[in-house]
């Protein structure tokens, strides 16, 4: 999606990776409207985009409440015009505890932002998106840790959340109508205050992150050392299915997508 002339909603949008898209975004021509559960950091976010030019709005709310995220749609559309995309970012980082000891309800309420938020936020937009007929884009940020492990321990909330944005994601891609885009933003080590200002400036990638957007790729990637890290995995699970599940004569009879294949073919001819 080009930006210039848009409106774009973005959770989270008062610090780090948000802010940051959210300064590229804008300086690209579109009107951003930001969603924050902390007044001060919210205005203080929406001044210093003012002070750069560019038009931003600003609702204080929380991302695990439908009822704030219906007040977000209806405050954007009001000050705003038509929105035409969202970014489902908001998320938090949470304790560093192993999976075995990990505090569950502390689990439960980083999965109510970074994973149940987002899931609402792409509802209450993408329903309008998609009865609007308008063209529009959907997008959520997940993470390195969606493809890999990035820690070395104590991450196991956190990185469960981020595959089940990743696995929603996909699906959302597969059953969107043709009028809404859709993409998920894969940040590696980004530095922001959840990063304790560590890793890649954020600035830097945003910029390769909207680039993206601009031509519609759906992986919208920025740190390609990934890569190495996402072979290391996905070399390991290949080689198990050669050893103990080697491809066989008649083995796509078991294949879930080609039984849905035959079962529409079957339908069409009636």
């Amino acid at each position: 999606m080009k930006f210039a002339g848009k409106s774009v909603v973005i959770t989270g949008g008062a610090t780090g990776i948000g802010l940051a898209l959210a300064t590229e975004i804008g300086t690209r021509g579109a009107q951003v409207t930001l969603f924050e559960p902390r007044s001060d950091v919210l205005a203080e976010a929406v001044t210093g985009l003012e002070t750069k030019g560019i038009t931003a709005h600003g609702l204080t709310g929380d991302v695990t409440e439908r009822s704030s995220l219906e007040a977000l749609a209806d405050y954007a559309w009001d000050v705003a015009g038509p929105v035409d995309a969202v970014i489902a970012n908001a998320g938090v980082g949470g304790l560093r505890q192993s999976v075995l000891d990990f505090d569950l309800e502390a689990a439960r309420r980083l999965t109510e932002v970074n994973y149940w938020g987002v899931w609402q936020t792409l509802q209450v937009f993408g329903q309008r998106f998609r009865d609007s007929g308008r063209p529009s884009a959907l997008y959520a940020t997940a993470s390195e840790n969606s493809l890999f492990n990035a820690y070395p321990f104590g991450g196991g909330a956190y990185l469960a959340s981020k595959h089940a944005v990743f696995g929603l994601m996909d699906m959302l891609r597969r059953e969107a109508p043709a009028n809404i885009e859709t993409g998920v933003i894969i940040p590696g080590w980004t530095a922001t205050p959840m990063t304790r200002n560590m890793g890649m400036p954020a600035d830097e990638f945003a910029a390769r992150i909207v680039n993206q957007m601009e031509v519609g790729t759906y992986y919208l990637v920025g740190h390609s050392y990934n890569a190495v890290r996402m072979e290391e995995r996905w070399s390991e699970v290949r080689e198990a299915f050669a050893k103990w599940a080697p491809r066989e004569d008649g083995d796509e009879q078991y294949d879930v997508q080609l039984f849905f294949e035959r079962l529409q073919a079957e339908k069409a001819k009636g």
